[in-house]
């Protein structure tokens, strides 16, 4: 018989598929969206999906592969305690349970704000930082510099915690606050490293002093900074109308002005915001007319910074209030990456997305408290909880 009859006769092996090639299904399965329900649904196809899914690095690799595309997830209540509120409806609803507050942590304690999958909480009886991933449970608890604790009793403290762009591993945080003296004359700073462990310099900036009638000295609002271009914002309140910056590649500090339209006014209050393309931008909230304003800082070619407004939103046309409900209005949490706003009315809490200006009432007013809401953007996978699945909870010695 010949060498090609033998051929003939001998039945070809089928051709492997390409999702038979764990490599290949891995860089395809990274790719499914960020949605809590991804992955749950991938791993139900057969066990081979399963075996690849429920693997911790790849959970890892999937959180930075979408590290630019972190969903929304919910908002962290600060008035009693720290409590996850989701905002997604089922199957991406994220239980309440499953993104709970570490044990050990006590009540003397104030959330600094979330970023990048991170909760930043200043421990007040400690003087500690605790950096926290809900999601995995991790925690990094850290002393803070001498120079805060020092002022720490005389004055608020604020800050911000965020990940190097494609690092998943390592973060920084950033406290500020004012000096301890009677009219808290400067602004200081720290930046912490995880990649070091350390802290660095002291950055401080003078701050101007506005004779605006204010009871109070100038101090740095407890709302959550926002992360524009290489920069952290916070507000100035007390008798200052002005923002505070840090940069975080020059680690120095600056005082920037607001748009003239918002100074003076007690029905208005500012909250800072990411414009469209990553710059610095402001929402000029005013209750007497119900709308919020959208400004935008810009630099033309010579250098010369101004603002301008972008647009104005007009609530009660937006939300259909009634007369009598176009009062005590606020905007409780602003979630950058998503470029969504919480605002409380009298009929409830509304979510609205700045861009599109679709909107979704959340609960009714009665429901939920007037609070700090510190939104949560985050990769999750919804059958994970803490100390159960991709690796569970690992706790990270102090430094």
């Amino acid at each position: 018989m010949t060498t090609a009859s033998l051929r003939r006769r001998c039945p070809r092996s089928p051709a492997a598929s390409p999702l038979d090639d764990d490599d290949l299904l891995c860089e395809i399965l990274l790719r499914l969206p960020p949605q809590p329900s991804s992955l749950p649904r991938a791993s139900a196809v057969c066990k081979s999906w399963r075996r690849l899914v429920a693997d911790p690095d790849f959970f890892r690799r999937f959180r930075l592969h979408h590290y630019r595309n972190l969903p929304l997830l919910g908002f962290f209540n600060g008035s009693n305690g720290l409590t996850f509120v989701p905002t997604r409806k089922s199957p991406n609803r994220v239980h309440p349970g499953c993104l709970t507050l570490p044990s050990g942590v006590d009540d003397c304690f104030q959330c600094l704000g979330c970023r990048h999958g991170l909760v930043l909480i200043f421990l007040r009886t400690r003087v500690q930082v605790l950096v926290w991933d809900p999601v995995t449970g991790d925690q990094h608890c850290f002393a803070i510099p001498p120079g805060i604790a020092r002022y720490a009793g005389h004055t608020l403290i604020n800050g911000a915690v965020l990940r190097a762009a494609g690092d998943a591993q390592h973060f920084q945080v950033v406290l500020t606050m004012t000096d301890g003296g009677q009219q808290h004359t400067r602004a200081l700073a720290w930046l912490y490293s995880s990649q070091t462990g350390l802290w660095g310099n002291l950055v401080s900036v003078p701050l101007p002093y506005k004779a605006n009638g204010s009871l109070y000295p100038t101090f740095i609002d407890t709302n959550d900074a926002v992360l524009a271009g290489d920069s952290l914002y916070w507000v100035l309140a007390g008798n200052s109308d002005r923002i505070l910056e840090f940069d975080l590649v020059k680690q120095s500090l600056d005082v920037i002005r607001v748009p003239v339209d918002m100074c003076g006014d007690d029905d208005n209050h500012v909250r800072i915001m990411r414009v469209e393309g990553g710059g610095l931008g402001v929402l000029l909230v005013s209750s007497s007319d119900c709308t919020l304003q959208l400004w935008k800082r810009k630099t033309d070619c010579d250098g010369v910074t101004s603002w301008g407004l972008g647009r104005t939103i007009e609530l009660d046309k937006l939300l259909s209030l009634k007369s009598e409900e176009k009062v005590h209005l606020g905007v409780l949490g602003y979630g950058e990456d998503n470029n969504v706003v919480f605002v409380w009315t009298v009929i409830g809490l509304f979510m609205i997305h700045l861009k599109s200006l679709k909107f979704e009432k959340l609960f009714e007013a009665n429901t939920i408290s007037f609070s700090h809401y510190h939104p949560f953007e985050s990769v999750y996978a919804a059958e994970t909880c803490v100390g159960g699945g991709h690796g569970g909870a690992e706790l990270l010695r102090n430094t």
